[in-house]
């Protein structure tokens, strides 16, 4: 068998874009559709087998080292390889052998991450948010070419994407097909490719997107908006962007499911008494009524002031537990007006009972209850 180096006509230091190019050179001037004698049928298929050996970095290294590139049979015989690409086709299925491939793709899909407020929560809100993607470019408009140049065939595989050769087997002489090396199985090259996106046909912009984000989202959660990813090469459709939610923590409201929940601490007096107040809540003022002889750990239940439902679209309800503050610290007058308070009331002696949980823990089973 001739020396693959010497079939392409370079030197065994030669680089990848030298044997390439010594290929393209034998290949326009041996191609049957271009010479049809017998002999420069031969020669073509030594070249391109040639071309297959010494473009592959493992095979080159192998053949290098003086083993059999042929797949392990030596001499003319093709690999099993080559046997079942002769039946089931070079991409693994017969439909699409014969045909170039597309440099039109579908786009990647991005990832953008929003934080909201709680606040932005109970009714939804909209952002607006910059991302760094791939756009079409604006020169050549996908076409990935100079404007006022096209693609042109490929002279090799004469647009079909694929290049044949003959090999010998244990069935006999069958013909492979495989994907050209010349136009990497296009069918055409672009000689003058579009200058600001580098033959690409997209190029990376920052670009705003304009989102409207439900109710009720929370953490974690991600928002799908179809097509609206990254352009795919050559123009291809666009990906899809996902918008990944993050709702920062509330320093006095805490969320479970739709509802809210805060504490409401109140004096000892007032919860004796009774009282009314009004607090500020996520979606304005909110008036709250204290009965009286009310006891740390009961919840006040406002009905729909929680967050709208991302699928019910129901508001849930604002639960706020009721925390007694006892004084710490009185004057003499007080101590004097409390002790006269003991006396008329005659509040229980103070008695040993099971374990009960912290507050929170027994706010939160209330809260659950309520």
């Amino acid at each position: 068998m001739a020396d693959h180096y010497d079939v392409l006509g370079v030197s065994r230091e030669a680089s990848d874009d030298e044997i390439k190019k010594a290929y393209r050179r034998l290949a326009r001037k041996l191609h049957p559709d271009v010479n049809p004698s017998p002999e420069a049928a031969e020669e073509f298929k030594s070249v391109t087998h040639a071309y297959e050996v010494l473009s592959d970095p493992e095979q080159r290294r192998r053949y290098d080292m003086g083993g059999d590139s042929a797949g392990g049979f030596g001499g003319d015989f093709g690999g099993f390889g080559d046997v079942f690409e002769a039946f089931f086709g070079a991409a693994g299925g017969g439909s699409r052998a014969g045909r170039p491939r597309s440099r039109r793709e579908r786009g990647d899909d991005a990832l953008v991450r929003v934080s909201l407020q709680l606040g932005d929560v109970v009714f939804g809100t909209h952002r607006d948010v910059e991302i760094d993607t791939a756009v079409l470019c604006e020169t050549c408009h996908g076409s990935m070419t100079q404007p006022g140049t096209q693609p042109v065939t490929c002279d090799v595989c004469g647009g079909t994407g694929h290049v044949q050769r003959q090999v010998r087997s244990l069935l006999g002489n069958v013909v492979t097909q495989q994907p050209c090396g010349s136009c990497q199985g296009y069918g055409t090259r672009i000689e003058h490719p579009c200058a600001t996106c580098h033959g690409q046909g997209r190029v990376r912009s920052r670009r705003t997107v304009s989102l409207d984000i439900p109710a009720g989202v929370e953490t974690g959660l991600r928002l799908q908006l179809p097509g609206s990813g990254e352009v795919g090469p050559a123009g291809g459709p666009n990906g899809d962007l996902y918008v990944e939610i993050h709702v920062e923590p509330h320093p006095v409201f805490s969320r479970e499911g739709d509802d809210l929940l805060a504490t409401l601490e109140v004096s000892m007096t007032d919860a004796v008494l009774g009282t009314t107040t009004s607090i500020e809540g996520l979606d304005g003022a909110v008036d709250i009524e204290v009965r009286p002889g009310v006891q740390s750990g009961d919840v006040l239940t406002i009905d729909e002031r929680g967050i709208t439902g991302l699928r019910s679209k129901k508001r849930g309800d604002l639960k706020i537990a009721v925390q007694v503050v006892t004084p710490t610290k009185v004057d003499h007058k007080t101590r004097q007006l409390l002790e006269e308070f003991a006396r008329r009331t005659k509040a229980p002696e103070p008695k040993l009972s099971a374990h009960q949980p912290g507050l929170f823990s027994k706010l939160r089973g209330k809260f659950r209850g309520a």
